[in-house]
């Protein structure tokens, strides 16, 4: 559950600016993180999404703009460097660096490691670790410090998919805590359906989008932002433009519309189609073999999001 709406953020920032150098990576970025919240970044590569939560940690100092914390803030980066000792030493390392007294160490590190799924760890080296338990040990030092302000910067990166997806579903059971402010940056909008409360979506440094994701992912305010989070069929009409994700898109030899094969690329769900219409174009997902490029299709639509003609062009 949620944080209550005007429930007291921990962190908030305000205008906030960054430069690294003479260009300015992150504009005016207004933000709230409230205790028992998950807050996800969704952005491109180059979006500012690192860059932000370096700027919350204060490993970045803000060109402008202000932010303030409540609280003791912990922070995990997208690489696990862990020490050339044992597991349950890496956490109690972190444990001493941030005073917690000596007796209470290996008590916090166990039911950190356990809530992560990597108790039975313990007593490795960090040197025999897979990828993916080195990065449970690597969230399992911030979770133990028990902030009230964590953010994690991608902690799924680089992982194999099967070995994603069980991080996620070990993640997924800790991260909410009433106690607790979570922001975490992702790459994939599905990981941000299973954990986030809100989503942030950050294009070109600034603030496309925030709310909820049904809101967000659903129903994105701009073609823009529609366009990242995967809006990739448009198609025009007198009153204006709507955008379709693939899987809003089937071949139907009773559909509505007539449309053309122009592309074809061989996917692991089947095959992936580009087709044309007069109106625009749409991709979809069709079973294998799938027809051949060029091939005269018909086509049903369901759902989408239009943007009135009114609005404007779309945003190169």
């Amino acid at each position: 559950m949620s944080a209550p709406p005007d429930a007291e953020p921990v962190l908030r920032a305000r205008g906030l600016s960054v430069r690294r150098g003479r260009t300015e990576v992150l504009r005016d970025v207004d933000l709230d993180l409230r205790r028992g919240e998950v807050t996800a970044v969704l952005g491109p590569n180059g979006a500012g999404k690192s860059t932000l939560l370096a700027a919350l940690a204060g490993l970045l100092a803000p060109a402008a703009g202000e932010l303030e914390c409540r609280g003791r803030l912990a922070s995990a980066g997208q690489a696990a460097a862990l020490a050339r000792r044992s597991v349950r030493a890496n956490v109690e390392l972190a444990l001493a660096w941030w005073g917690v007294p000596r007796a209470a160490r290996r008590g916090r590190a166990e039911r950190a490691l356990t809530a992560l799924g990597a108790g039975s760890l313990a007593g490795r080296r960090a040197t025999a670790l897979s990828g993916g338990e080195a990065r449970r040990v690597h969230l399992a030092r911030v979770l133990a410090v028990e902030p009230d302000v964590m953010l994690l910067d991608e902690p799924f990166a680089g992982l194999d998919p099967s070995v994603r997806s069980e991080l996620l579903y070990a993640v997924a059971d800790v991260l909410r805590d009433p106690r607790r402010a979570t922001c975490i940056v992702l790459h994939d909008r599905a990981e941000a359906w299973a954990l986030a409360d809100r989503v942030l979506v950050l294009l070109d440094g600034r603030v496309a989008a925030t709310g909820p994701p049904a809101e967000v992912l659903e129903r994105p305010p701009s073609r823009e932002v529609a366009r990242f989070l995967g809006f990739e069929g448009e198609l025009a009409g007198p009153d204006g433009t709507l955008m379709l994700r693939p899987g809003q898109v089937a071949l139907d030899p009773a559909g509505p519309l007539a449309a053309r094969v122009g592309r074809r690329i061989l996917v692991e769900e089947g095959v992936r189609l580009e087709l044309e219409l007069d109106a625009g174009t749409l991709a979809c997902l069709a079973a294998l073999p799938g027809p051949e490029v060029g091939t005269a299709v018909r086509v049903r639509a369901t759902g989408g999001v239009h943007f009135p003609a009114h609005r404007g062009a779309p945003p190169e």
